[in-house]
Parts: C-alpha cells; structure tokens; sequence
C-alpha cells in the first residue's frame, strides 16, 4: 500500500517527524516515508506531465529498500486522442519503459496507463479502441508490467479485457466518481489468477479534485470517512490475494482527505478479511 505521492508537510505527526517544506520532501523525503511501516509503495505522478530520466529514477530508488515498489503513471500524451504520439509504442519504450525500468530496476512495481474521461467516438467507440490498445501493447512488449485504467464506463467492455490479457497487460481498478464501482468492474473484468491487482482510490463520491483539494489541505485529518468504498477496496484486494497474485493499493489524500489515515483504516480492514 501507499500513496499518491510523499511530498506533504501536512503529514507532520503522520508520516513525518515534523513540519517539512515541500520542496525538500519532494527531493529528500521519499527515505522517510519509506520507512513508515504500512507503505510498501508509492505512485510517481509527476511522469504524468513529462517523462523522468534514468537518473531521477536512480534517485528514487536509492532512497527506499529492495522491497518497496513504485507505480509510474505513463506520459499523459500516450493517452490523449489526436496528440501526435498518442499510443506510439517506440516512444514509449524509449522514454517512459525504459527509463523507468533501468532507473529503478526491481522496485518498478508498474507502468500506469491513466485514460481520462473521454466520448467514446473519439476512439472510434469501444471495439476500436480495444483493437488499437491490443496493437500498441503488442507492439510495446513492455518487460514490465503494464495496467490500464479507464474514466470512462462505456470502454470497459469484453473486447478490452481481451485486448489486456492478450497484450499482457491488466486493468487498473480505480475508484473514482467518473467510473464504475469497484465491484461492477470486477465483474467485466475480473482479475485474473497470479496476476498483479492494482487499485487507486482517487476520489470521494460527488468531489472534484479541485474542491477536495482547497476544503481539505493540508491532509492531516478524514474528512469525509468513506467506509464503504474502503470495504469494497479490501474486497477486492483479498480476492486478488486469493488468487495467488500480488495486490498493490495508491491512495489518494482526495478519497477521504488524508491518504495516510485511509490507508490505516484500510490496513484494519484487511487483518479483520472483511
């Protein structure tokens, strides 16, 4: 389990002994969060915006132990319609694949391809899209692991499930306003046996990130408790345990308004198997 990112200073007295810039969490304080004892990994989303170099990698990874694990969101442009490298294989091998899997090496957990919400028609509807999908993981052949997650309900189809376990991939199971719930996706696609089982909690039911994000910085505190969604993430996870794989939890300080504590709560869910 772990968080969307480390570099809060709100987490004083969660995470943090105290009150750190941001600037120096962003920089240094991967080490300590490391070491809390719940977070076992952690989302890099600011290759989201741009790709990272090998070296900001290494960085990373030096400050964390053989065991922890990193989730790295692929360059947005990968997954925007109508950007000149939208699901271009070569590119994505050359500066989002392989800086991340020479920079951190073992510890790369997974390479997140986000899908923001999108009309269906704009990929040609849901058979198309899972088609192309297909192509571009084939044509990828990621030596790590690939998860796709979607924000929008209408593409979540047969036809992409197949796309995924044909490409190698999986699909990421994210609870968001925009998505299905968790237990409806698990049920067109279900997670498949010894397989890796991603879940992101992102974001209250209702909220935007932008309302969440100003009503409840600096993310020291549960401000909208959200038991069922936790129940349901905590379903999810056993049974992908159950099935003999891995199970990897991103939290986001937008779900409930502090990552860390959702992530407690979830960790009680899990020990009681409810």
């Amino acid at each position: 389990m772990g968080t969307s990112s480390w570099s809060f200073p709100g987490w004083a007295g969660l995470v943090y002994d105290r009150s750190i810039p941001r600037e120096i969490l962003a920089r240094h304080g991967l080490s300590a969060y490391s070491r809390h004892p719940l977070f076992r990994a952690v989302g890099v989303d600011r290759s989201y915006y741009e790709p990272l170099s090998r070296r900001q990698f290494e960085a990373y990874r030096s400050q964390v132990p053989a065991s922890f694990r990193f989730m790295v969101k692929a360059d947005r442009r990968l997954t925007t319609p109508g950007d000149p490298l939208f699901l271009d294989p070569v590119w994505a091998r050359e500066q989002v694949v392989g800086p991340a899997r020479e920079g951190l090496g073992a510890t790369l957990g997974s390479i997140l391809l986000q899908w923001s919400p999108i009309p269906p028609g704009v990929v040609d509807g849901p058979r198309r899209f899972a088609e192309r999908l297909y192509r571009f993981l084939r044509d990828l052949a990621s030596p790590v692991q690939v998860v796709v997650e979607l924000r929008t309900p209408a593409l979540l189809t047969r036809d992409y499930g197949e796309a995924l376990r044909h490409g190698g991939a999986v699909h990421g199971y994210v609870a968001h306003p925009r998505m299905l719930p968790l237990s409806r996706q698990a049920e067109v696609i279900p997670p498949r046996p010894g397989d890796l089982l991603l879940v992101r909690w992102m974001l209250a039911p209702g909220a935007s990130y932008e309302a969440a994000r100003d009503a409840w910085a600096p993310f020291h505190a549960l401000r909208a408790p959200d038991p069922e969604t936790r129940s349901a993430v905590a379903r999810l996870v056993l049974r992908g345990l159950e099935g003999g794989g891995e199970a990897m939890v991103i939290v986001n300080n937008k779900a409930e308004g502090s990552s860390p504590l959702s992530i407690e709560g979830l960790a009680r869910h899990l020990v009681q198997g409810s």
